[in-house]
């Protein structure tokens, strides 16, 4: 008579354990939580447990952690400087997928979790603020540096919060980081000579103008001053100052998208904004003349194109991001 074959013991796996703990965080609470529960509730021994895991903590943050070290390895063995740490930060946004972190952090509440994510929180972005720093250092002031490091440690952070609060899969980690570093870009050191991009407009109608683009538009002013005999300036904050250079191929091509080919100026001043419907009525409200109206891109934008005060023609455009 044949012997019964034994059953095949239930696998584990790190998938296994984090399914198991996060019920439980649901059910219990995280403190109230131990390890010995998440590997009973799991199917698997406590020493199976500390095969995959080192703590408790370890299952949120296993896999953050992990990009945060390649994300240090990047900044620490490439070239100093701003360009440098955008590129190493694309690289740790790409590919981040839902995983138990961004469920926690979208759930921190209801499973007892807040104080532990305000914890964890402040060390990662303090082992990625340092990393920023010492890439920063080349030529920067230690001191400036070391700030922009925080700075930037603390939006990587608030960037995967807002990208687990939206709902993650339903937006891309890579647009909302850029859009949080976006925040501290004016803080990170300038590379080259140029240490600022400013547009200057004669304007004959001043007070009109600053009622088109600080009140209607959002600019605010950052300084103003006179001079003799009426002289006025206003110096209005656009946020991230970039210079597009287009040959005439994709000027014309731009065109074709825009407003169906008619040509436009040798320079136009093109202003991201987050609702380009509204703030397209808004400015034709405000006496802008719609030149075409919002169409969407074949680079995931939708844009306007009006023509301003003084004559300035204005491409208003908004980020669609992936579909």
């Amino acid at each position: 008579m044949t012997e019964p074959r034994a059953g095949r013991p239930k696998l584990s796996s790190p998938a296994t354990i984090a399914e198991a703990a996060c019920e439980l965080f649901f059910e219990r609470g995280y403190e109230a939580t131990s390890i010995v529960d998440i590997a009973l509730r799991a199917g698997v021994s406590r020493s199976s447990f500390f095969n995959y895991f080192t703590s408790k903590s370890d299952i949120l943050w296993s896999s953050f952690d992990a990009r945060v070290d390649a994300l240090r390895t990047r900044l620490d063995a490439g070239e100093s400087g701003a360009p440098h740490v955008r590129t190493a930060l694309r690289a740790f946004a790409a590919g981040f997928a839902p995983d138990t972190l961004a469920l926690a952090m979208a759930n921190a509440r209801a499973m007892g979790l807040e104080d532990e994510l305000d914890r964890e929180s402040a060390v990662r972005a303090a082992r990625i603020g340092r990393s920023v720093s010492a890439a920063l250092q080349s030529g920067a002031d230690p001191l400036a540096a070391d700030v922009v490091g925080a700075a930037v440690g603390g939006a990587v952070l608030a960037a995967v919060r807002a990208w687990a609060a939206a709902g993650p899969g339903r937006t891309s980690l890579s647009r909302t980081l850029d859009d949080a570093v976006g925040v501290v870009a004016p803080l990170l050191p300038a590379q080259g000579g140029v240490r600022q991009l400013r547009l200057v407009v004669r304007s004959a109608d001043l007070d009109g103008a600053l009622s088109f683009y600080r009140d209607v538009l959002g600019m605010p002013e950052a300084e103003a001053f006179e001079g003799p005999d009426g002289a006025r300036v206003a110096i209005l904050d656009a946020g991230r100052a970039t210079l597009e250079l287009a040959n005439t191929a994709q000027v014309r091509l731009i065109d074709a998208v825009e407003t169906d080919g008619v040509e436009s100026d040798g320079m136009r001043v093109a202003l991201e904004v987050g609702d380009v419907e509204a703030e397209t009525q808004a400015l034709v409200h405000a006496g802008a003349r719609l030149e075409a109206p919002p169409t969407e891109t074949p680079w995931r934008s939708r844009n306007a194109r009006l023509r301003g005060p003084d004559g300035v023609q204005l491409t208003v455009f908004q980020e669609l991001g992936p579909e």
